[in-house]
């Protein structure tokens, strides 16, 4: 355990020195600042699509949701030179002789970055307060949208990371991510309408954002905790053995 704290350490310590990770955190939170209190030029448009606008019911549901659909491109671009820059610059090498398992290697790596967004949603806190300042906010939703947030995260990341083990090219590692997670995030959504019965059901099944929704709505559903988890744990195994691959090439 030891070695894959002293690892996350490092990984997080890179993750806060990187400008590209800063750069997707900042527009990030700037994605939900337009969400929750847009300019009033957009008040006369679309009102139901933010939060924080007069003669509207105020509710963080909205804000969770668009939140999802960010990490979509935020995951992969945070996760993309994870195990791609070790690879290309050849220290993956040593990384895998060293005294500690790929298991240790993915884990370590993972708590890294999870780590820096898990600090990336806590700076999130801040529309909370002033929620709490303008309107009351219900608890449940708030409680249960920020674990749908870190479960979905979690699961985000982990497909990420996985995308950065097939390549040594960050550029690609991250296309490759965000293919992924949008077949898990985005697609499935999208074309469970237009599908045939039992496909429909099956595309149902795998929309994260159906289980971000029930999340946000102050729900919580043990079919959203088991897919998040189950999709987690999936890709750090893949992850490990796409690592293990690498010490025969």
């Amino acid at each position: 355990m030891g070695k894959i704290w002293t690892l996350a350490r490092r990984e997080l310590a890179g993750t806060f020195f990187s400008p590209l990770a800063w750069v997707v955190g900042a527009l990030f939170l700037c994605a939900c600042a337009f969400k929750f209190c847009p300019p009033p030029a957009f008040w006369s448009g679309s009102r139901d699509a933010f939060i924080l606008v007069p003669h509207q019911q105020a509710s963080l549901r909205g804000l969770f949701e668009m939140m999802g659909v960010a990490m979509v491109v935020a995951a992969p671009l945070l996760t993309m030179r994870l195990v791609a820059e070790e690879v290309r610059s050849g220290t993956v090498e040593t990384l895998v002789t060293a005294p500690i398992t790929d298991a240790q290697i993915i884990l370590g790596k993972f708590a890294g970055v999870m780590g820096f967004y898990m600090a990336l949603l806590a700076s999130t806190v801040v529309f909370l307060v002033l929620m709490l300042i303008f309107a009351t906010p219900d608890a449940g939703v708030v409680i249960m949208g920020y674990l749908g947030m870190l479960l979905l995260g979690a699961a985000f990341l982990a497909a990420g990371l996985f995308a950065s083990t097939l390549t040594r090219y960050q550029l690609l590692a991250a296309v490759i991510g965000i293919g992924v997670v949008s077949l898990l995030g985005i697609f499935p959504g999208r074309l469970a309408p237009h599908l045939p019965a039992p496909l429909n059901q099956v595309a149902a099944n795998l929309n994260a954002q159906a289980y971000l929704r029930d999340f946000a709505r102050g729900m919580f559903d043990s079919r959203g905790l088991i897919y998040f988890l189950s999709l987690t744990a999936g890709f750090l195994f893949l992850s490990v053995k796409m690592l293990e691959s690498k010490r025969w090439r």
